[in-house]
């Protein structure tokens, strides 16, 4: 049987570098491909999935949650396991990110990066 694995995850924004710094930052994440309309970012050493950023000039931002018929939909979100989510919701609102309105959970945070893609930031607990 084929094995298969996913690699990268791509996001599309107006602005493919200024996504990517954002990342970069947030993840501390190294850029390993810049080109004019495309950025790949990943880990140091290699491990892991990396993240890939496109200039789509007709990019929408996405609305959530969703709450009129003909939104734009959210499509996938990332999730990031963090040790301090209060200090890191900070960091992440410092770099660039907003923090949602609606927060479903007690121990996760959703936000939006500068492109308006929605990530959660997350710890672990207990049970």
């Amino acid at each position: 049987m084929p094995r298969a694995k996913v690699s990268t995850v791509v996001l599309d924004a107006h602005d493919a570098h200024e996504l990517a710094d954002f990342y970069v930052r947030l993840l501390g994440y190294e850029v390993r491909a810049d080109e004019p309309h495309w950025v790949l970012v990943g880990p140091p050493g290699g491990d892991g999935v990396s993240l890939a950023f496109e200039t789509e000039p007709a990019y929408v931002r996405p609305v959530w949650p969703s709450r009129n018929p003909g939104d734009q939909q959210m499509m996938l979100h990332l999730d990031i396991e963090v040790d301090d989510l209060e200090g890191e919701t900070a960091r992440a609102v410092a770099e660039g990110a907003v923090l949602a309105d609606h927060q479903p959970q007690d121990d996760v945070r959703v936000l939006f990066d500068p492109a308006g893609h929605p990530f959660c930031l997350w710890v672990r607990t207990e049970g």
